[in-house]
């Protein structure tokens, strides 16, 4: 596992954006591991995220597109981070671009995005915290491929849950591939995560035990998608 992968999961536990116990999901399963994007709220938190982000992206994806596309509203300071990352770390200019839930109708900046115009040639890179059902791709993409004649590179997201999207077999990111046709990736998946931690001593403590890995194992056993 490279190393950035590694601090990134051990950032995300420090971060506390990363919990292990019961939680409650949206879709109403019950999970043994929770990822809040939101707990990113500090500075120095939020330079050292959209470092990981770019660093994934120039892994997975180098350095052949334009624009980095973070949907409304969690995406919009991912993207923004991960360019001012991008150019700190290897000197490309990317542009950022942003939607609005409603279109502003008045001022230099009305219409339906924030940031950069798309333009036609355009490449994008799609950023996202996670997908855990692909549905605000069904909202996004539309709108990307509707503002100009562009080429959508990839999406990133933060942590590949690795569980069943809305189709019952494949995980949400495989549906999405299938779906659009562009690649998609995360910075880490949760494989990687139960990897690095699994009875591995940090900052003095066990984080995942053999109890809380069977717990996770039960889980993916209902929920895993299927490879």
């Amino acid at each position: 596992m490279e190393q950035y992968k590694q601090e990134f999961i051990e950032f995300m536990v420090d971060s506390d954006v990363l919990k292990f116990g019961e939680f409650t999901l949206k879709s109403g399963r019950k999970s043994p591991f929770f990822m809040n994007a939101g707990a990113y709220v500090t500075g120095s938190q939020l330079k050292r995220l959209g470092e990981y982000y770019a660093k994934a992206i120039h892994d997975r994806y180098g350095d052949d597109f334009d624009v980095l596309f973070g949907p409304a509203y969690k995406g919009i300071p991912l993207s923004v981070v991960t360019a001012i990352a991008y150019s700190e770390l290897y000197g490309k200019e990317i542009r950022y671009c942003s939607d609005r839930k409603e279109e502003k109708d008045h001022g230099a900046d009305k219409g339906s995005f924030l940031g950069s115009k798309l333009k036609d040639g355009d490449r994008v890179v799609m950023i996202e915290d996670v997908t855990t059902s692909g549905k605000s791709m069904e909202e996004t993409v539309p709108k990307v491929k509707g503002a100009a004649d562009v080429t959508i590179v990839g999406l990133m997201v933060s942590l590949d849950r690795m569980e069943i999207g809305k189709g019952g077999v494949k995980c949400a990111l495989d549906e999405v591939h299938d779906l659009y046709g562009f690649e998609t990736n995360a910075i880490v998946t949760m494989a990687d995560v139960v990897e690095y931690l699994y009875n591995r001593p940090y900052k003095g403590k066990v984080i995942i035990d053999d109890t809380l890995k069977a717990a996770i194992d039960a889980y993916y056993e209902q929920y895993g998608a299927k490879q």
